[in-house]
């Protein structure tokens, strides 16, 4: 997060697009990017035209190494309808900077800094640089569940500002939100509605597209019992995937172990009628899908941390793990798969 902006002027490698093909989706050149955005799965360029930036109308997906259009079509994004169809009449201040800098200023269009610096997390720092100990800065881990977990979910979550527009600008993100405050206050989450497929939600609510953790968080069991972000997660950086504090199902059995009250029982090779070192014995394939959308055909995890079982697939069209997997198989042979696992209910298995 504090690496997601660069500038291609002071970092030359950012840039990862393929420059040198010519591609009809690429009118612009590599020196009219002010910024590039994401490294992970895409890369989006900015460009300043006056005190604000905008997106170019192509990304670059970095897994399958290919250009993509890059634009919000109408009917998709809320926001969409308050801005003209052309690109570059979308600037970025409004509908991307408020998460990707801190203390962006709406009335200036400055910022502190680009990325998530300290200050996005842990509130203003003036005081704390005068004053440096623990009750002069905020520390997401020492407040309440629900505001603890709004740090992060201030910018991993769809929604929409309760007060909008603001001066007559629509913006995408919580404006006046600061670390330690309720988030419901100024942002409502995209509201989704069951049984129905959404550009935002899965007709069983789950996130149909990325940058919805928070959406799926707030309605798990996890959420519930009280796991914050931060007890699976460390922002300052881990060497493992997703700066998760331990690797794979590390992460997962801390908490859910044979021994202890959530489960599971026995081996993972009996919770899972999977060998214990393949891809279906890993947690998080089987409850954390790759089932949101972000470019192309690349997804990124559900956080919802509920099983999907084929029968939902059947009625809802919702992904399930086991034929996300075995992708040469049908639902029904996946149902029958599961009505002899020892481990899952007929109830839950059945149509």
């Amino acid at each position: 997060m504090a690496n997601v902006i660069q500038d291609p002027a002071t970092h030359p490698t950012a840039i990862l697009g393929d420059f040198s093909t010519p591609n009809p989706l690429v009118t612009f050149r590599k020196e009219e990017v002010a910024f590039t955005y994401g490294s992970k799965w895409k890369q989006r360029y900015f460009t300043r035209r006056g005190d604000d930036y905008f997106a170019f109308p192509a990304q670059w997906d970095v897994q399958n190494k290919t250009w993509r259009r890059y634009y919000v079509e109408p009917g998709t994004d809320w926001w969409a309808e308050h801005y003209p169809a052309d690109q570059m009449q979308r600037p970025t201040g409004p509908l991307c900077d408020g998460c990707h800098s801190v203390n962006y200023d709406i009335k200036t269009k400055a910022v502190t800094e680009w990325n998530v610096g300290c200050e996005k997390c842990h509130g203003a720092g003036s005081l704390h640089v005068e004053y440096p100990v623990a009750s002069t800065i905020v520390n997401p881990a020492k407040l309440d569940g629900e505001r603890a977990d709004d740090v992060c979910i201030q910018c991993h979550s769809q929604g929409q500002p309760r007060r909008k527009p603001i001066d007559g600008v629509y913006y995408d993100w919580p404006v006046g939100y600061q670390p330690g405050d309720r988030l419901s206050d100024v942002w409502t989450l995209e509201e989704h509605e069951l049984g129905k497929d959404t550009f935002t939600h899965w007709p069983d609510g789950s996130a149909h597209k990325n940058r919805m953790q928070g959406n799926d968080y707030v309605q798990s069991q996890m959420s519930v019992k009280g796991v914050r972000c931060f007890a699976c997660h460390d922002v300052h950086g881990t060497p493992y995937e997703a700066d998760l504090r331990e690797p794979g199902n590390a992460i997962c059995l801390q908490c859910h172990g044979p021994q202890l009250q959530p489960g599971p029982r026995g081996t993972i090779e009996h919770h899972t009628q999977h060998a214990a070192t393949s891809e279906g014995s890993r947690c998080a394939a089987c409850h954390m899908p790759l089932i949101a959308r972000t470019v192309g055909n690349v997804n990124v995890r559900s956080h919802t941390f509920t099983f999907t079982f084929p029968v939902a697939t059947d009625r809802d069209g919702v992904p399930n793990p086991c034929t996300s997997c075995h992708t040469n198989r049908s639902t029904e042979w996946a149902t029958d798969a599961l009505k002899r696992w020892p481990s899952v209910s007929s109830w839950r298995v059945a149509k």
